[in-house]
């Protein structure tokens, strides 16, 4: 064989050789075991597809989980306390008032002391006899004891209420500090302000009963100075002096 033709054998040999050993680099890797075709990159697809889906479900568990928390803080926000101290509040206050309707006289009302101060007091007959200047005068004593006398009934209604009071604000407190919800809370909340706006009924009522004895006793004491001037004004006046005439000791 010429040298030429041998060179050129030798230079196609190497040429096929080479394109061989590209192809098989280009060539994904396959592997055969028992008839069965491995491929890896379709397996690390596999792979990474399974732990998407994977992490998906564990989204959707704590989606799952918040939501079942949130309805069972809505529950408890919905829940409403146990115990309400409306009743006892609304006893509380009924008692003051009913001691406020029993004054004695002059009661709380605008025609009724109109009326009593027009006859008792303002409008005082001073050209009457004696007899019911005094009658006036103990009418208006009389008002004004009755007028204390109701004051401190009505003090010691009020006092009778602080331990309904006490209990109520504790039980109170002690819900509003455990409540289990927002509801639970503002209604605790909601009777702890009812509870102060009886305990200032309360000292409205004390207030107003205090006030209405020391006017009934200030009004007493300006219509006995009243009486008194008129009646040193009567013992002041010069009468007619003593006429004899004639008297008969025994009947014929």
């Amino acid at each position: 064989m010429k040298p030429s033709i041998l060179r050129r054998a030798v230079l196609a040999g190497a040429i096929a050789t080479s394109s061989m050993i590209g192809i098989t680099v280009a060539t994904p890797a396959h592997a055969q075991f028992g008839g069965i075709v491995y491929d890896p990159t379709n397996y690390a697809q596999n792979v990474l597809t399974a732990a998407r889906s994977l992490q998906q479900i564990n989204n959707q568990i704590q989606q799952i989980q918040n939501q079942a928390t949130s309805l069972l803080n809505e529950a408890r926000n919905l829940t409403s306390l146990p115990f309400s101290q409306l009743q006892q509040l609304q006893n509380q206050f009924q008692r003051t008032q009913q001691l406020l309707s029993e004054a004695q006289r002059i009661a709380y009302d605008v025609q009724s002391i109109d009326q009593a101060f027009s006859q008792r007091y303002r409008g005082t007959n001073l050209s009457g006899s004696d007899k019911s200047l005094v009658a006036d005068a103990r009418s208006r004593w009389e008002a004004s004891v009755g007028a204390f006398e109701d004051a401190l009934k009505v003090q010691a209604g009020v006092v009778g209420n602080l331990d309904g009071s006490r209990a109520s604000l504790d039980r109170l407190v002690t819900a509003s500090q455990s409540a289990d919800g927002a509801l639970q809370a503002a209604q605790a909340g909601n009777q702890l302000i009812a509870l102060q706006s009886q305990q200032l009924a309360d000292l409205t009522a004390l207030v107003a009963a205090q006030g209405r004895a020391q006017s009934l006793d200030m009004a007493q004491r300006a219509a006995a100075q009243a009486q008194a001037r008129e009646q040193l004004r009567r013992f002041l006046t010069p009468r007619t002096g003593y006429q004899p005439g004639n008297a008969r000791m025994f009947r014929d």
